[in-house]
């Protein structure tokens, strides 16, 4: 199976590199690695557009190579897909990220968005996330994860992901004591509005920072997480509202059209 692995956490990152470790221990494996050259965390799916994107060819410690870009994670599938590596992926796998992704977290996620893009291009992906304390980012901290993940990809073969379908892996700090298929659930967020300097008719303002919380709900991936179990959450891109379709009858969009053409 040929493989793309990314990430938001740059090339150097230590879960993408526990990640390269464990898959290029899967056998049948062809592994590529494209990854931002720096921290490109909650990215969600930007993209660079206005400029040109530099490429570096980076040797790792056991003699392979993988390439870092100035660009985002999303930048990175596109790379893939159009021709900097010798093959074109059947798998993304996008981590393992310093850091769950839980919830509402995944629209803001460039580990997930990574794995987004691989689905639109109809290529089966993973994201995966651990949840670490990052005072401490050690290879162990991510060790099970990964080779849970690389077990997960020895058997795609047999068992497949669904098309249009990308798997959210996420694993509990310490010891998962199990793994759960689990929805995602609520994120609550604490942000709040600190004004921190001001001058020259400037204001600065910090708005993010606080710890969120989450809504407690059985079957998703925060309750997963807080028994300690890996969390494994198939998602897809389709967000279209289906019963939203037939609430839109009410507004008659032919007749409100018609109407503004005439006052127009």
């Amino acid at each position: 199976m040929r493989v793309l692995l990314t990430n938001d956490d740059g090339i150097a990152a230590t879960g993408l590199q526990v990640m390269r470790r464990a898959l290029l221990e899967v056998r049948g494996i062809e592994l590529a690695v494209i990854a931002p050259d720096t921290n490109r965390s909650a990215t969600a799916r930007s993209i660079t557009i206005h400029q040109p994107l530099w490429v570096e060819e980076i040797e790792f410690e056991d003699g392979s190579t993988g390439f870092a870009t100035d660009g985002t994670p999303v930048d990175c599938v596109r790379f893939a897909a159009l021709g900097l590596v010798e093959f074109e992926p059947e798998l993304i796998v996008s981590g393992v990220n310093h850091g769950a992704n839980l919830g509402d977290d995944i629209s803001y996620s460039g580990t997930v968005a990574a794995a987004l893009e691989g689905i639109m291009l109809g290529i089966p992906a993973i994201a995966v996330s651990q949840q670490v304390e990052y005072s401490s980012l050690a290879a162990e901290d991510f060790a099970q994860v990964a080779s849970f993940v690389a077990s997960m990809v020895e058997q795609l073969a047999d068992v497949p992901i669904d098309h249009g379908t990308l798997l959210n892996v996420n694993a509990p700090q310490g010891r998962a004591l199990g793994a759960s298929a689990c929805r995602l659930g609520k994120r609550i967020y604490r942000d709040r509005m600190e004004l921190t300097e001001e001058g020259g008719g400037r204001r600065r303002y910090r708005i993010y920072g606080e710890s969120p919380s989450y809504h407690h709900e059985d079957g998703t991936d925060f309750a997963a997480i807080a028994e300690g179990r890996i969390a494994v959450t198939p998602l897809h891109f389709d967000l279209t509202y289906g019963e939203g379709i037939e609430q839109l009858a009410g507004f008659g969009l032919d007749r409100l059209l018609a109407t503004a053409a005439r006052e127009s």
